[in-house]
């Protein structure tokens, strides 16, 4: 993996404010296949990406790997959040920042907090989502089933067979997306891609493979 080329950098968006979003990139040293945004939970940052190994991962894969620390989190905290934590901030929020990053159609990763940057986005902006790989995101409870129903995204939904009250729900309200697998991580909490990440990592790895 030694040819994977990181750096970081931020990407202004105009409704956080003046102060612009932290990001960290890990790329392959050939053309990438396709970009993929990590987006984190409310004890996280895009640190967290890193930690896991699953940056390097991907980018030895041959895909584009963007981290973002989220308003008001990691290098992010002066960064001003859209919209109160727990309530669906603008779609527009996270077409700004793959704008910003050039991405094109991208892949969003979409743990527990994230959901209410993710879910939005994907379902106001969808042409510009490849595919979508929800970790018991916040959220899904706040559009009805005829609205997910809409959506042709391909979608991973993936969830720790430990945690028993966000993933549940979550599963029964993105198992509306017309084009959804499941991955039930077993033994795994909320985090279920801390607890595991060898299995974390073969899963969305064959998921993407099915997209190029």
């Amino acid at each position: 993996m030694s040819s994977v080329q990181m750096c970081e950098g931020t990407v202004s968006v105009d409704i956080c404010g003046s102060s612009p979003l932290f990001y960290r990139q890990a790329a392959p040293p050939e053309p990438a296949k396709l970009s993929v945004l990590l987006l984190h939970g409310i004890r996280f940052s895009s640190q967290n990406w890193v930690d896991t190994g699953t940056m390097e991962t991907l980018a030895a894969a041959g895909y584009r790997a963007l981290a973002l620390d989220l308003p008001g989190f990691g290098q992010s905290k002066c960064a001003q959040a859209p919209a109160p934590v727990a309530e669906p901030a603008p779609g527009e929020f996270l077409r700004q920042v793959c704008e910003g990053l050039k991405t094109g159609p991208v892949v969003v990763v979409s743990p527990s907090l994230s959901g209410m940057y993710s879910l939005p986005f994907l379902l106001q902006h969808t042409e510009q989502v490849k595919a979508y790989i929800p970790v018991a995101p916040i959220c899904t409870e706040k559009f009805p089933a005829e609205q997910y129903r809409a959506v042709k995204v391909p979608t991973l939904i993936v969830y720790g067979d430990q945690d028993t009250q966000l993933g549940e729900v979550t599963l029964r309200n993105l198992s509306n997306l017309s084009n959804h697998k499941v991955v039930v991580m077993k033994g795994a909490g909320h985090a279920c891609y801390l607890d595991d990440p060898d299995t974390w990592h073969k899963s969305i790895l064959e998921f993407l493979q099915t997209l190029t």
